[in-house]
């Protein structure tokens, strides 16, 4: 399933993600969704399956967030592992962690297991980041409906 696809189906979801739709999301984080054994992608196929542009997996890559192999012609190749790392570094990315949340983040998990309990501590700070946004977003649009029940004359309902 493509990012933008599950995408689509949580917003769909509407307030409530279904537990189909939370399911997907950590398939497609998972192995199940992105199979190990499949082929490795260049990057236009890589770009087309997660919807981004192959500058920006260039970019990502120049950032050392993600190592692609590269063939006898010197292509690169996106290993399923890739392709999870970077669905990650985009959800990550569209919540608003920086880029250098995110080198730090992914150089521990490079560093193995004894590093679970700080990068943890990224995840629930960036939890924290992500509620906050969804607080004042929610007030935005509060506003935003009250200036269109203004508009409707109704502004007290």
């Amino acid at each position: 399933m493509a990012t933008e696809d599950l995408i689509e189906r949580i917003l769909a979801a509407g307030d409530e993600p279904s537990a189909s739709v939370i399911d997907a999301l950590h398939e497609l984080l998972d192995d199940t969704a992105i199979e190990t054994s499949a082929t490795p992608k260049s990057v236009a196929e890589a770009a087309r399956l997660l919807g981004l542009s192959p500058h920006t997996l260039r970019y990502y890559e120049q950032e050392g967030l993600v190592r692609p192999a590269r063939n006898a012609s010197g292509y690169r190749e996106y290993s399923a592992f890739d392709l999870r790392r970077l669905i990650f570094l985009t959800r990550m990315r569209l919540s608003g962690m920086t880029m250098q949340d995110l080198k730090r983040y992914i150089a521990l998990v490079e560093q193995g297991p004894s590093t679970v309990p700080e990068r943890r501590r990224i995840m629930l700070d960036q939890r924290d980041r992500i509620v906050r946004q969804i607080r004042e977003l929610t007030l935005a649009l509060e506003t935003t409906e009250y200036k269109i029940r203004v508009y409707d004359g109704h502004p007290e309902g």
